[in-house]
C-alpha cells in the first residue's frame, strides 16, 4: 500500500521540511552537488516566491524552515524537479554508475517514473510558535555537527548557520533573516 501524502495545509505559513533521497543514498558528496541544491533554491527565491528562512544540505537529505507567497508546494515541487535533472547529469558525468543504478532501481521509485532522486514525502511541520522555530532552526545548523563532519555548526559550508553567526556569506538568499 503506498503511503499517505502529507500536504501542506497553508501554503503561505512557515513550515519546516525535510527532504529526504530515497533510500538515503548519499548522493551530495561534493562542492558541484550542493551547488545544484543553492542555485535551484534562489531560483525559487527569486522567481517562484520561495522565501527561505534557514537551511542545511547534508548527504542526502536537506532540511529547510521556508513559506511561499504563493503555493509552496509549487516551489518544492520545482525544486526538486530541477535538482533531480541536473544531478542525474552529473551522476552521469562523474560516472557513478552505482548511484545511477540504485536510483533506477529502487523500490521507493514513483509507479512510472523514469528516474527519481527524492522522496514524494517532505514532512512540513507548521512552525507556530517561537519555541519550535528556535528548536528547528537548532536542530538543522547542528545536523553537520551531529553526523561528525564539522564541530560547530557554522563551519558547515552548507547551511545558514555560518550566515547567521555572521561568519560567512551565506550560498542561499535568505530571503527573511532572524534578529
Amino acid at each position: 500500500m503506498p503511503s499517505p501524502r502529507i500536504h501542506i495545509n497553508d501554503k503561505r505559513l512557515v513550515h519546516f521540511m525535510t527532504i529526504t533521497v530515497i533510500e538515503w543514498i548519499d548522493i551530495f558528496t561534493s562542492d558541484k552537488y550542493f551547488k545544484v541544491l543553492s542555485n535551484s533554491l534562489n531560483y525559487c527565491v527569486k522567481n517562484k516566491g520561495l522565501i527561505v528562512y534557514a537551511f542545511v544540505f547534508m548527504t542526502n537529505h536537506t532540511h529547510l524552515i521556508v513559506a511561499a507567497q504563493d503555493d509552496l508546494t509549487v516551489s518544492i515541487r520545482d525544486f526538486k524537479h530541477y535538482t533531480t535533472t541536473e544531478v542525474k547529469k552529473l551522476l552521469k558525468l562523474d560516472n557513478r554508475h552505482y548511484i545511477l543504478r540504485l536510483l533506477e532501481h529502487s523500490y521507493s521509485r514513483k509507479k512510472g517514473s523514469e528516474f527519481q532522486i527524492w522522496q514524494r514525502e517532505n514532512y512540513p511541520e507548521t512552525i507556530t510558535t517561537d519555541k519550535f522555530l528556535v528548536e528547528k532552526v537548532d536542530y538543522l545548523h547542528n545536523n553537520p555537527v551531529v553526523k561528525g563532519y564539522v564541530l560547530k555548526p557554522e563551519w558547515w559550508h552548507y547551511s545558514s548557520a555560518g550566515f547567521y553567526v555572521g561568519q560567512r556569506a551565506c550560498p542561499v538568499n535568505l530571503t527573511y533573516v532572524f534578529d
